[in-house]
C-alpha cells in the first residue's frame, strides 16, 4: 500500500530519460483523472526540455502494471448526467493521442496486468517491453463498455484478425502470446528489468537514442516461450471466422467450424453484451480504414459519451464489479435487436446538448 499522502503518478528523470511511475498500487494503478493530469503535464514539458532525450513509464511494487480506469466514477456519472466520464474520457484520450505522436522515444514496461486504460498509455508508443507476469486483455464486452483508448486503432493493425478476436472476446493474453500478436515489442524475465530499465537510460545519453534502444533492446526478444492462445492451429481458426461482414456471420462461422476452440469463442461471444459486440465490431472495421488517429479518437469519443449512459455499461459494471454475481441481463438481449439505427445514434456526431467533439491537445 502506497503512502496516500504520495501522488498517484512520480515523476523523475535518470540522466536524460524521464520516468513516469504509475503509484496506486491499491487499484493496480488504475487510471484516474489526477494520474492523466500529471502524466499529460509531464510529458507536454518532457516533449520540451532538449535534455530529456525519452520517457519510460513503469510501475511501483510488484503487482500490475495497470489495470484500467476508473471504472466506478464512469458508472457513477453514467448513472447521473455523464458529465465527469465525458471529462475524463476527453482527457484521458488526449493523453492516448500525445503518446502516439510523441516526438521522443517512449517506452513501456508492462510488467503484469495490462488492460483498458493501460493499454492506451502502452500500445501507441514504439517500445513496450513485457515480462513473464504480462497479462494483457481488452476485457470491455463483458461489461458493455468498448475497446476504446485507441483500441479501435491498435488492434485491427495487428496481423491477420486477431485484433477482432481480441476485442470481441476479452481474452487475456500472457506474455508469449502478446509477443507472437506484436502486442509487445520486446521480452525480458522480470529478475532483469531493473538491468533493462537502467539500459534504457544509458541509450539515452547517446547521440541517437532512438537507434541505441532498438540495437539494445533487440537482444530481448527471446525466453517468451511458445504461445497459448495464437498456435498456428488457432491462427487459421481467428483468420478464417472473424473475417466476416458482421459479428453474426463471426458466430455463425464459429459454430460451423469442427474444432472444439471455435466452439469455446463461440460459447464466450454468446455471454458478451450484444450491443458492445456490435458497436467494437463497427469501431474496429471503421479504425481499420481510418488513416487519421485523432479522428478516430474523436468517434472513439463520441461512443464513449454515449454508452456510459446506457443500460448494458451500469448493467454490466454491476454485474461483475459492485455485486459480482456474473450475470448481467443486457438490453438488447440479442444481436437481431441491435439494429443500424441504434449503432448510426452511438456513432453520430454529439449534439448540442452533448457537448463539444473531442479534439487532441495542442502542445
Amino acid at each position: 500500500m502506497r503512502d496516500l499522502l504520495a501522488p498517484p503518478v512520480l515523476v523523475s528523470t535518470q540522466g536524460q530519460l524521464g520516468v513516469l511511475t504509475l503509484n496506486r498500487p491499491e487499484a493496480l494503478h488504475a487510471l484516474d483523472g489526477q494520474m492523466v493530469k500529471i502524466m499529460t503535464d509531464a510529458l507536454v514539458a518532457w516533449a520540451h526540455d532538449p535534455t530529456i532525450a525519452g520517457v519510460m513509464v513503469d510501475h511501483a511494487g510488484p503487482r500490475g502494471f495497470c489495470a484500467g480506469g476508473d471504472i466506478r466514477m464512469l458508472a457513477e456519472s453514467g448513472a447521473k448526467d455523464g458529465q465527469d466520464a465525458r471529462e475524463f474520457f476527453y482527457h484521458e484520450y488526449r493523453l492516448n493521442h500525445l503518446i502516439a505522436h510523441y516526438p521522443k522515444p517512449y517506452v513501456a514496461i508492462l510488467d503484469g496486468v495490462t488492460m483498458g486504460g493501460g493499454v492506451g498509455i502502452s500500445v501507441h508508443g514504439p517500445f513496450r517491453i513485457g515480462t513473464e507476469r504480462t497479462l494483457f486483455a481488452m476485457p470491455e464486452t463483458g461489461i458493455g463498455l468498448f475497446p476504446d483508448v485507441g483500441g479501435g486503432w491498435f488492434l485491427p493493425r495487428l496481423a491477420g484478425e486477431i485484433g477482432m478476436w481480441l476485442a470481441l472476446t476479452g481474452t487475456r493474453l500472457k506474455a508469449a502470446d502478446c509477443v507472437a500478436a506484436g502486442i509487445v515489442t520486446h521480452f525480458v524475465p522480470s529478475e532483469l528489468l531493473d538491468a533493462v530499465k537502467a539500459q534504457v537510460a544509458g541509450a539515452m545519453s547517446t547521440h541517437a537514442p532512438r537507434s541505441a534502444l532498438k540495437s539494445g533492446l533487440a537482444a530481448l526478444d527471446e525466453g517468451a516461450g511458445r504461445p497459448h492462445h495464437l498456435t498456428p492451429e488457432t491462427l487459421a481458426i481467428i483468420n478464417r471466422c472473424f473475417n466476416r461482414e458482421s459479428v453474426e456471420a463471426i458466430l455463425a462461422a464459429l459454430s460451423r467450424d469442427k474444432s472444439e476452440w471455435a466452439h469455446e469463442q463461440a460459447r464466450v461471444l454468446a455471454e458478451k453484451s450484444p450491443q458492445t459486440l456490435k458497436v467494437a465490431f463497427r469501431q474496429l472495421r471503421e479504425g481499420r480504414a481510418a488513416t487519421d488517429f485523432a479522428s478516430h479518437m474523436a468517434m472513439e469519443y463520441r461512443i464513449g459519451a454515449r454508452v456510459v449512459r446506457r443500460h448494458d455499461f451500469l448493467e454490466g459494471v454491476r454485474a461483475v464489479i459492485i455485486d459480482k454475481d456474473q450475470a448481467p441481463k443486457w438490453h438488447p438481449a440479442t444481436l437481431a435487436e441491435v439494429d443500424d439505427a441504434l449503432l448510426d445514434a452511438i456513432f453520430a456526431p454529439l449534439s448540442s446538448g452533448e457537448g463539444t467533439e473531442w479534439e487532441p491537445l495542442q502542445w
